[in-house]
């Protein structure tokens, strides 16, 4: 398995040598540091953890904690089978990708506050006539007098968006070493500037900082 940190850039158009045009989100992918490696023996499961992006001043515990390495805005950690290959101080950077890649990216949506079953859920809604005045967007229905309390789950009106998506499958379509840019196929969630997760099979790129810590 290989993954990054990635921020997302914008939405651009790419042409195949066929001449299709593709749809594609930029990504500004890594440089990623290797900040902490957890094995079964020492933590009870087996993961990376990776710092992205920079900040001018981390809090006492995440300076302790990052002590050595860039100061990092965020951290994010991925479990794996196996993390035997990676040393904290390691750098991982878009090259880990390639052109070709299905990767899937983890995000926080949109919000979009509180939103009707239109919005929301996609209802069709009432036909603008025989009775139904002022009930076009109306939900109708919830439940019976038999029935009782409403069902758990109903799908009413309520809070959209701002929730943790996943998005499978998204073909890479360029990688930029030079920028640290991956361009993928389709939408990813969140607003510009928003941190994904991004992950694929594969091997794993990894650059051995040349003043990397021995594993914390």
């Amino acid at each position: 398995m290989k993954f990054i940190l990635a921020k997302k850039i914008q939405m651009e158009q790419r042409f195949r040598p066929n001449g299709t045009v593709v749809p594609v989100t930029l990504l500004e992918a890594g440089p990623c540091t290797v900040t902490q490696v957890r094995n079964a023996e020492r933590d009870g499961y087996v993961s990376v953890q990776v710092g992205f992006g920079s900040r001018r001043k981390l809090a006492r515990p995440q300076a302790g904690h990052a002590k050595g390495l860039p100061s990092h805005a965020e951290f994010r950690e991925f479990r794996l089978d196996d993390a035997s290959k990676f040393d904290r101080g390691g750098v991982i950077t878009a090259e880990t990708f390639v052109p070709g890649d299905l990767v899937t990216v983890t995000g926080i949506s949109k919000g979009r506050g509180f939103a009707g079953v239109v919005k929301r859920h996609g209802f069709h809604g009432h036909p603008p006539s025989h009775g139904h005045k002022d009930q076009e967007r109306m939900p109708g229905s919830i439940g019976s007098k038999r029935q009782g309390p409403v069902a758990k789950g109903k799908r009413m009106a309520g809070r959209m968006g701002g929730e943790r998506t996943t998005v499978k499958n998204l073909e890479v379509i360029e990688v930029d070493q030079a920028r640290n840019l991956i361009a993928v196929k389709g939408a990813v969630p969140g607003a510009r500037g928003t941190l994904l997760l991004v992950s694929a099979e594969g091997e794993m790129a990894v650059e051995v900082a040349p003043t990397a810590a021995p594993n914390a």
